[in-house]
């Protein structure tokens, strides 16, 4: 099982845990929503639990949940700036389709 984290996306994560002034990386997971069925979520992770499965790319540790890991393995996490928009992308190859809004995933 692998997660990977780009250098720009780690160079992000840590420019926003600076900010912050805390946290021990950033917490990957996906729930249930979208006419998809499936959206991802990201968020900031002040404490690593017991079930989190963690892995280090870059300088940034990433927390996963068990049962976000089997949607997530093999991922990797990017963050891309154009113009005036910016945001993490999700690179997943188990997913098999997305909705027209790009919100939700199906695998």
């Amino acid at each position: 099982m692998s997660i990977s984290l780009t250098e720009s996306a780690a160079n992000r994560v840590k420019t926003f845990l600076e900010k912050r002034g805390k946290g021990v990386g950033v917490r990957l997971g996906v729930k249930t929503t979208g006419c998809s069925g499936m959206a991802y979520t990201i968020e900031f992770a002040d404490e690593i639990e017991d079930a989190d499965t963690v892995f280090e790319e870059n300088g940034v540790k990433i927390l996963i949940n068990p049962k976000s890991l089997v949607y997530l393995d093999g991922t990797e996490l990017d963050f891309s700036k154009e113009g005036l928009n910016e945001g993490f992308k999700f690179n997943n190859p188990n997913e098999k389709d997305r909705c027209g809004c790009g919100e939700s995933f199906t695998v």
